[in-house]
């Protein structure tokens, strides 16, 4: 048991059980979600408490073993930041290892997290792929990568504004972890980040997002998309063997249907293999309807299969003719990209530096 991953009602019956008043929960969970505190500093609590608290290690933490910062400021890239974190268990051999990315913009500060170390996918343009599954992270696991990084940057004074799971891993390959961290992140008493602040990314896990339905969550979805047409898309994206493009657009409208607010679809740009007039052409089809969907276009990052990235030109012709097609469409660049912290770029370079060429 970890005290991060309880919700205050949970808390209310782990301090009943020692004989401590259940106001006892706000406390603690005011203290180390909100204000980020170490149990050794949260006097309200008796000293017994905390002295049992630490020797069980009923709070643990991940560590940072690296971190780099963007220094080339630009209109689209404020400093983001990249962090690798590592968790080893003192009594196993078991060991995550696991990136997230502090994204800062002239608007926002983005909490870019990971659900999983390493990934069981195999989507052909993204870094990420080519490492190993390490496992799932646990729910404070997940939440110490944004507090971590908050504390890193207490200094800066950038205040934390939106918290989105696409970092590494599939996170409805881990929902039950995914949904209680974005639960605990959007408690009044904790962070209290919006859920229209947070958002989960999947590349297209029907049943996760039929839970998401099921059980009325209402945190943004974004589906990486990256071809209109099925067959293309499988080649890009394994997964779409286990969950077709076309369940995956009608599971799309359910979602629309259920919670009234738009889906994004994020589209990864790769000359000469999903920009062409009849991509344009499928995606609008695709738009019009569903009717409730907006695009996110990110340049490949990444140079597999002799890929190249697109020309900033390229882009922007891609995203004028979406728009003129009245498709709500955004590019905001590769933030990141100098550091290996852009989209699909997340592979412990230095760490596992012999997995990606």
């Amino acid at each position: 048991m970890n005290l991060l991953e309880l919700y205050p009602e949970e808390l209310e019956t782990f301090f009943l059980k020692l004989g401590e008043p259940k106001y006892r929960a706000g406390q603690i969970f005011l203290r180390i979600h909100k204000h980020l505190s170490s149990i050794d500093k949260i006097y309200e609590l008796p000293k017994k408490i905390r002295n049992y608290i630490i020797e069980k290690q009923l709070i643990t933490e991940i560590q940072m073993i690296q971190h780099e910062k963007v220094s080339n400021i630009n209109l689209n890239d404020f400093g983001t930041q990249k962090f690798v974190f590592e968790y080893k268990h003192e009594k196993s051999s078991l060991s995550r290892i696991f990136e997230a990315v502090w994204i800062v913009s002239e608007k926002r500060k983005t909490a870019c997290i990971s659900s999983q170390s390493g990934c069981s996918l195999n989507c052909t343009f993204c870094a990420t792929a080519k490492l190993p599954f390490m496992g799932n992270l646990a729910t404070w696991q997940i939440l110490q990568q944004v507090y971590k990084m908050i504390l890193y940057n207490k200094n800066y004074q950038e205040k934390l504004t939106n918290v989105v799971f696409m970092g590494m891993g599939e996170p409805f390959y881990n929902y039950d972890n995914v949904i209680r961290a974005a639960k605990i992140l959007n408690h009044p008493m904790g962070l209290n980040i919006g859920v229209r602040h947070i958002t989960i990314s999947t590349a297209g896990v029907i049943t996760g997002i039929q839970r998401l339905i099921q059980e009325n969550q209402p945190f943004n979805l974004a589906i990486s998309l990256n071809s209109p047409f099925e067959e293309e898309r499988t080649k890009l994206m394994d997964i779409t063997k286990k969950f077709p493009l076309t369940d995956l657009l009608k599971i799309c409208k359910e979602y629309i249907i259920h919670f009234k607010k738009k889906i994004t679809f994020e589209y990864v740009l790769i000359p000469d293999i999903n920009m062409s007039k009849r991509h344009i052409l499928e995606l609008v089809k695709i738009a019009k309807q569903l009717k409730y969907c907006k695009f996110n276009l990110i340049p490949l990052n990444t140079n597999f299969n002799n890929w190249r990235a697109p020309t900033e030109l390229e882009v922007l012709n891609f995203q004028k003719k979406l728009r003129e097609n009245d498709i709500l469409v955004f590019y905001r660049g590769s933030p990141g990209k100098t550091i290996n912290a852009a989209c699909g770029m997340l592979a412990l370079q230095k760490v596992h530096s012999n997995i990606i060429s």
